[in-house]
C-alpha cells in the first residue's frame, strides 16, 4: 500500500474545485444569473449559488477520480 502524494492531492484539489466554479458560474451567465451585480438580488444569489455547487461538484469529482486511479493502482500492483 502506497502512501498518498500530498502535491497531488493538492493540486487535482484545486484544479476541480477551480473548474468547477468557472462552470458554475458560466451556467449562471448563460441562464441570465450574474454573482457581480449590484445589491443582492435574486440573480446575484442564484449565480453565487452556481459557483458554490460548481466548485462543491468539481472537487467531488477530484476526489472521486483520485479514488479511482488509487483503484487501477491497487489492481495493478504485483504485491
Amino acid at each position: 500500500m502506497s502512501t498518498p502524494n500530498p502535491l497531488i492531492e493538492g493540486i487535482s484539489d484545486a484544479v476541480g474545485f477551480v473548474g468547477g466554479a468557472l462552470a458554475g458560474y458560466w451556467a449562471g451567465k448563460l441562464l441570465g444569473l450574474n454573482i457581480f451585480s449590484a445589491g443582492y438580488d435574486y440573480a446575484s444569489i442564484g449565480g453565487i449559488l452556481l459557483v458554490g455547487l460548481g466548485g462543491g461538484g468539481g472537487l467531488h469529482l477530484a476526489r472521486f477520480w483520485r479514488a479511482k486511479q488509487k483503484a487501477k493502482d491497487a489492481d495493478t500492483d504485483p504485491s
